[in-house]
């Protein structure tokens, strides 16, 4: 997905890509119409990642998939109401009491129901400080409001003026292994793209962070999308077969390709549709006239999604430009309103 592209990218040019499956987390259930929705987007989300809170989804990769354990994976996490139920005095009392309940492996904490840069500096910082870098295992701290851009990165130096940091490889900043950060407030493709320009740009390695992501990564999309439509292309009217399409002088945009197609790889790998039928077509039939003739495991699923070398992928242009050259400021100063330049698939 072009998600795993952009964050995959990223980590290979400022760190380690090597924890790319638990980068996106699946916060969608409760932002969908339906537990079908749940499930379907869920299931596709695990081809590229492995971390979801949508059980609907490991439902559908079981069901459906063949997908017995190991499909996806959570860690324990407060959510505001389990912090701020303790009282805006006692909020540290609440983050102590996580570090206790869980004294080992992940655990992450929402730091910004009141204030989150006092969190960082004053309670993760320095009240709790001993505690967290005696832990065997990783604070993860999250941010859940403000803009993405510019708050991810405040959070980041606060933390890393408390517990230090390290530089990576390639000569980024990364915290001490005992902390990291997980963004999960409003991630789509293009927020996804400031804050890891942004946090390059600065200095910061991407394996800093991990982003969550609810309705937004399972239902804010629609066939245009991706430009996706099925259309009729070939028919055989009283025994002659006929190229079907159209090619409307108002919009070129909208021709349809005509006649019987076929999916095949170019000499550099790349997909490209072509007239068939086609020895060399990739595509399988999966279904005819209604009947499922081909099984498919998440396994499979997964490797076909493989993204390949990491070097061959590109980074996203930042800030983002507009057609005009000059980069569009949003609010607090945010790129908006333009796509960053990278290759959809």
């Amino acid at each position: 997905g072009v998600r795993a592209k952009v964050i995959a990218a990223y980590l290979h040019a400022t760190g380690d890509a090597g924890g790319l499956g638990f980068k996106l987390h699946d916060f969608g259930f409760r932002g969908v119409s339906s537990v079908e929705t749940a499930g379907i987007g869920g299931c596709a989300h695990l081809v590229n990642f492995l971390g979801t809170d949508t059980m609907a989804s490991l439902v559908v990769a079981k069901k459906y998939y063949a997908c017995a354990e190991g499909c996806g994976f959570s860690i324990p996490a407060s959510e505001h109401s389990t912090i701020t139920s303790w009282g805006k005095d006692q909020e540290v009392d609440a983050m102590r009491n996580m570090l206790e309940l869980y004294p080992e492996g992940l655990v992450a904490c929402v730091s910004d129901s009141f204030d989150v840069f006092k969190a960082c500096s004053e309670y993760w910082g320095t009240q709790l400080k001993d505690k967290v870098t005696a832990r065997d295992g990783c604070l993860v701290v999250r941010p859940d409001s403000g803009d993405p851009t510019t708050t991810s990165l405040k959070v980041l130096e606060l933390l890393g003026a408390k517990f230090g940091t390290v530089q990576t490889a390639k000569g980024f900043k990364l915290l001490d292994p005992h902390v990291r950060v997980i963004w999960g407030d409003g991630i789509d493709y293009d927020t996804l793209c400031d804050i890891l320009g942004n946090l390059k740009d600065k200095g910061w390695s991407a394996d800093n962070l991990a982003f969550g992501s609810g309705g937004g990564l399972l239902q804010k999309l629609n066939r245009d999308t991706q430009k996706c439509a099925f259309k009729c292309s070939a028919v055989v009217v009283d025994g002659v077969e006929r190229d079907v399409f159209k090619d409307p002088i108002t919009d070129k945009g909208k021709i349809s390709k005509k006649g019987k197609l076929a999916l095949v790889k170019t000499e550099d790998g790349a997909l490209t549709t072509v007239k068939g039928p086609r020895d060399d077509d990739v595509l399988v039939d999966v279904f005819v006239d209604g009947a499922l003739v081909k099984e498919c495991d998440l396994a499979s699923v997964r490797a076909l999604a493989d993204l390949g070398p990491l070097e061959a992928l590109p980074l996203p242009v930042w800030p983002r430009v507009p057609e005009n050259g000059a980069a569009a400021a949003g609010e607090n100063g945010r790129a908006s309103g333009v796509k960053a330049a990278v290759s959809k698939p």
